[in-house]
This record gives structure tokens, sequence and C-alpha cells, in this order.
């Protein structure tokens, strides 16, 4: 075989080779992603730890803090993924080049360590990116459009305030009307009765006597009636200042740093957890301190001025990353107050009892700046005790009261919710 074409075989498999390297390599994603789970409860359980755990710094479609996490098993090897999510600064240290230049880019913002994490858990929450990836959200606008359903149906029911104002104006003018026409028949009765010949004088004088204001106002009747309902008024106006004493509700104090609900727990889906970390097992939800912020506002809104208020109370240079010594504490306001002698424990009713943080603040995520949202009085709390089920579901602690209740449901009420002991000391 000459030198030429044993040359020319040698780059025809060198080609080949490399082809099927390429095409290898192009198919990883492929044989990858067969390894994710696709079950609707793998998709499930990694949706619940993705938001629990993810949401503060990832979003799959955005940028947060980190980088957008959309087809993210397609750009590198699943036990990469794995180990990174397991313990980023690892593989970082470690010099892997792509952990490396991802942790340069996003402003050398650390990742927190989920080495608590199975194989399978990461699996899950990469199910749920997957699902996402593959199914990104239709836009509101497109569904608007596309749903059929009317402005009035998404009014959620009820008479709007406009068409209850036209409805008593309505009402206004039809009692005039029927005054007027009650005037005109009365008019036409008085000509009918003076045209007859044979009118006693008496009657005729009765008939045609004149309304006069004078004698009304000063009649014992009228002086009654207008006391009767001036004293009602007073007394309803008393009544109603006591009942609102001490209730806040609507208290909307202007906080020293502007921090929105709408934006952190509403537009990026932050857990309430995550800031009010002592919810589910103190008395206390607690106001988050600054290093909470700090976790993302290291690298993002980096310029904001209310930013830099957080900043200054800390004492750090976001041009040196460094912080300082003179400390100072944000002063924020307290929106809700609960008596002194009431007592009140957040882990009671957000842990043991499962209640969402909205059944008391009200839609939290849609507030720019906080109010309070319920009246968060005695017979507020009753009636929640009188009306919510027990959440007995998984514990035995209630198997005997649900059998002496013959199975039906519990209320907070069957198990002492109203004992004055129980919010008293």
């Amino acid at each position: 075989m000459s030198l030429k074409k044993y040359i020319t075989r040698l780059s025809f498999i060198a080609l080949f080779l490399v082809g099927l390297l390429s095409l290898s390599t192009g198919n990883l994603a492929f044989s990858q992603a067969s390894e994710i789970p696709t079950e609707e409860e793998a998709i499930t359980n990694g949706k619940t730890l993705f938001e629990s755990n993810c949401t503060v710094c990832h979003a799959v479609h955005e940028k947060v803090v980190g980088p957008a996490l959309i087809n993210v098993y397609e750009r590198r090897e699943l036990p990469w993924l794995i180990s990174f999510i397991k313990n980023s600064q690892k593989v970082i240290q470690g010099g892997d080049e792509y952990a490396v230049n991802l942790y340069n880019e996003y402003g050398k913002a650390v990742m927190p360590s989920f080495d608590y994490f199975s194989d399978d858990e990461i699996k899950n929450i990469l199910a749920y990116v997957k699902n996402e990836s593959e199914n990104p959200p239709v836009e509101e606008s497109a569904v608007a459009a596309g749903d059929g359903s009317g402005v009035a149906g998404g009014s959620g029911g009820g008479i709007p305030s406009e068409y209850l104002n036209l409805i008593i104006i309505g009402f206004v003018v039809v009692l005039v009307l029927i005054l007027v026409v009650l005037v005109l028949i009365i008019s036409v009765l008085k000509k009918f009765i003076n045209q007859k010949e044979d009118l006693d004088p008496n009657e005729k004088e009765y008939a045609n006597q004149k309304f006069e204001i004078g004698k009304l106002v000063k009649s014992n009747g009228f002086l009654f009636f207008v006391i009767f309902i001036f004293t009602a008024v007073v007394a309803k106006t008393v009544i109603d200042g006591l009942y609102t004493v001490g209730v806040q509700q609507g208290y909307q104090p202007t906080q020293p740093i502007a921090f929105s609900h709408e934006i952190h727990a509403g537009q990026f889906n932050i857990e309430c957890q995550y800031c009010h970390t002592g919810v589910m097992i103190s008395k206390s939800a607690n106001i988050p301190s600054a290093n909470i912020c700090m976790n993302c506002h290291t690298v993002i809104k980096t310029e904001s001025k209310e930013i830099a208020k957080i900043y200054e109370a800390i004492d750090y240079n976001p041009e040196t990353a460094e912080y300082g010594t003179n400390v100072k504490s944000i002063e924020w306001v307290r929106v809700h107050n609960l008596p002194d002698l009431a007592y009140f424990n957040h882990s009671q009713h957000v842990n043991v009892a499962g209640l969402e943080c909205q059944t008391c603040h009200g839609p939290i995520e849609e507030m720019a700046v906080v109010k309070q949202w319920s009246t968060l009085t005695m017979g507020w709390c009753i009636n929640c005790h009188r009306e919510t089920n027990v959440n007995s579901k998984g514990n035995d602690y209630y198997d005997d009261l649900i059998k002496a209740h013959d199975g039906e449901p519990l209320k907070v009420v069957d198990i002492g919710g109203l004992e004055c002991s129980k919010c008293h000391y």
C-alpha cells in the first residue's frame, strides 16, 4: 500500500472518530435528561424544594441574584450539577474553570451549601426546572385576550360601588316622583271637593287648610322625633368609638427604609420564613436582621438609595466589600400590636396549625407598604377559633378526639380554643 493511500485512510478514520465524538457530546444533554425523573410526584417535590430553598437567588426564566436556570441540565454533566448544588465553594476551590467564572461573573456571591440534600432530591429539583423550561409561562395579556372572560368576570362578585351609588340615586328619584304625584293627587282632590255644593262649611274649611311649617316645628311630636334621632346618632357614635379603642386596622406607617413585600414576596416569590426566621419555632416572627438583606444586596440593586441606607446602618462599603465597626440599629416601626394581656404564638399557628401568613396579615405579597389588614380584636380571634378546622392530619394526638366526635372534623373551639387561659396570662 502506498504511503499516500495509507495517509488518506488514516484521515478518514480520524474524521470518523471526531464525528462520533461530536455526536456523543451533542447527545450528552439528551442522555443526561433521561436520568432526570419525569413523574408528577418528583416534579411536585422538586417545586416544593425549589420554592423553599432556591427562589431567594434563582428563577427559571430570568436572572435574580444568580443566573436563570432554564435548561441548566444541558449546560453541565449531572454529577457536576449535584456536586455544585451540594457545595459550590468546594467545586470553586477545586479550580473548576466553569465554576470559577460563574463565581466571578455574579460578584463572588456565595451560594449556600445544600449538602443535606440527597441526590434524588436534587434530581427532583432539576425535574421541576426541566418541566418549567419546557413549559414556559404564558403571558397574562395573552391569557386575558384568549380565555373569553369579560371584564365583569374578573370582578370576583358583588356590586361595584359606582353601581350602588346609581341604585341609591335611582331610589331617591323615584321617591321624589312619588311625592310629586301625591301632591298632584291632593291638589286634584281639593278641587273636586270644592266643586261640591252641599259640602258642610267645617268640612270645606278642613279640606282647604294650609300646611304651616312653623306649627309643625313647634309641635311636641316633631320635637320628640328630633331629640330621639339626635340621641340615637350620638349614642351610636360613642359605642362605635368605644369598639375601636386599641384597634389599628389599616395602620400603615412610613418605615425608615422603603421595603416592598410586593417585590420580594410577590414578584420574586421569596418565602416569608426566609426573612422572618422565627415564625416556625418561636412566639415571635421577628424583624429580619440586616445580614439577611445582605445575602442578596451585596450584588443586587447596589445603586439603590434605599439599599444605601442598609449599607450605612451596618457600616458596609460596597466598593471594597468591607464592614466597619460603626453599626447602627435600623429603627423599624412596628405595624401589628397586641395588648400585653394577650398571648399569641406564631409557631403554634404557622408550624402546628399550618396557617398561611395571609390568614391574618392579608395579601401581604401585594403590599408595597405593609399595613394592618385584620382587626386583630378578641372577637375576630374567637370567630376564627369557632370556624377553623383543626389540622389533625398525620397527628395521632387527635385520634381519640376525632373518634369522640364521630369522625367529624374538629374545630379549634372543640379542643379548648375558647378557654380564657389559652390567650390570657
